[in-house]
């Protein structure tokens, strides 16, 4: 099965205005000046509906990517849609700045260090995950994200880490070592599916 492609495409006005969001989001968490054990509990800043353009307000499922001097800095996002594309960017910012486990929230002094990378992801298909071979047949390099899930372990590499990991059997045990599988064998209760994205890297312009 085919994943389907994310329902809409935005223009460059558009990706400016999510670009935008994201920024203000990340700019909220580092001027409020809290400690750590705040940032990390604290909600992202929460939108007024009532002044977002209508296209704003549709679900979109979506994954906020930051990178300090081209090193991953945080990356935190969602599957499956369940909240506004605008909301969803927000809060997605605000984690990857200060949620995420792997580093510590994101100082002041390291702003000027980051790009931001936005995924808008379409709706997820399941593959055939019999076999290592199976999910390997089902997926397309350059092209697929990638989720695999098994008990309790889950886990997802967006379309964009083919950029590093080009060799799509690397690309699947990279994977399965990320959910805390073990990289050699194949379990029987596997569960696969890819899915595509819209992406970009936010512009420098709306950092001012």
């Amino acid at each position: 099965m085919t994943a389907a492609e994310p329902d809409r495409r935005f223009d460059d006005d558009q990706r400016a205005l999510l670009d935008h969001l994201a920024w203000l989001s990340i700019d909220d968490g580092l001027g409020r000046g809290a400690g750590l054990a705040e940032l990390r509990a604290h909600r992202a800043l929460q939108l007024d509906r009532g002044q977002l353009e209508p296209w704003l307000l549709a679900h979109a499922a979506t994954f906020v990517t930051l990178h300090k001097s081209g090193a991953l800095r945080g990356c935190i996002g969602a599957l499956q849609a369940h909240q506004s594309i605008a909301q969803d960017v927000v809060d997605h910012a605000f984690a990857a700045a200060f949620r995420d486990p792997r580093f510590d929230p994101l100082r002041a002094d390291e702003r000027s260090q980051l790009s931001l990378h936005i995924s808008v992801l379409g709706e997820p298909a399941d593959i055939d995950a019999s076999s290592e071979d199976a999910v390997l047949n089902n997926l397309r390099p350059g092209i697929d994200g990638l989720i695999l899930r098994c008990e309790h372990h889950r886990a997802t590499f967006l379309p964009s880490v083919w950029e590093h990991t080009p060799d799509a059997h690397i690309f699947l045990r990279a994977l399965k070592r990320k959910a805390g599988l073990p990289v050699d064998g194949w379990r029987e209760d596997m569960r696969a599916a890819v899915y595509q994205v819209e992406e970009w890297t936010a512009s420098e312009a709306v950092r001012a």
